[in-house]
């Protein structure tokens, strides 16, 4: 609990100090009569996301990961995420396949430093099914479920392919390194995704 106090105090704290420098810079820009303001039929609101996955050797992924997001100024945006997870699992016979779901959302913000490149912060909360043991009287698998936290940092690089639509890949580092997550320390995450209005 204590872990998740501080991940969103510090997350709010690095929302606070993106506004303070995004408004000086504004005012900067403001003051050099070339401040960058969207059209005004242009929403403010985007939305997006990716979906991932992986089969090999009898081994089936599968995620959907959309996202929505606000642009409280040109630079600067907030939004959230949702994600769902279906993974089976059936590399180890003769114990029967391993179905199991993974599911959890985030908070994040992204502030665009140039048009192609942002940096980003993202708080996530993800719910994963570890197994526990093999029971060989009724054949199957025991089973826990673990939430763990994660403060992600990092940023991506986008692309516009066409009118208002954006690809985009971005490189993020876990601070939290929770024991109870399923990746290593100091491993990234990196995803590729697509979105409207970025």
């Amino acid at each position: 609990m204590k872990t998740l106090i501080g991940s969103l105090v510090l997350v709010s704290f690095m929302l606070s100090s993106l506004l303070a420098i995004d408004k000086t810079l504004a005012e900067a820009a403001a003051s050099c009569s070339q401040a960058i303001q969207p059209p005004v039929s242009e929403s403010r609101w985007y939305y997006g996301g990716n979906i991932g996955f992986n089969f090999w050797n009898d081994y089936f992924y599968l995620g959907v990961y959309p996202l929505v997001a606000y642009k409280v100024t040109p630079r600067l945006s907030i939004g959230g995420k949702i994600g769902y997870a279906y993974i089976s699992d059936d590399r180890y016979e003769p114990a029967p396949a391993l179905t199991t779901s993974n599911y959890g959302g985030s908070i994040f913000s992204r502030y665009r430093i140039i048009p192609q490149i942002y940096a980003h912060a993202e708080f996530a909360y993800w719910s994963y099914e570890n197994v526990s043991s093999f029971n060989l009287i009724n054949n199957s698998y025991d089973t826990e479920r673990f939430w763990v936290p994660y403060l992600l940092l990092g940023g991506g690089y986008s692309q516009n392919i066409g009118p208002n639509v954006w690809l985009f890949v971005e490189v993020l580092f876990d601070v939290i390194n929770d024991e109870n997550s399923p990746y290593d320390s100091g491993d990234p995450f990196v995803s590729f995704g697509a979105g409207v209005g970025f």
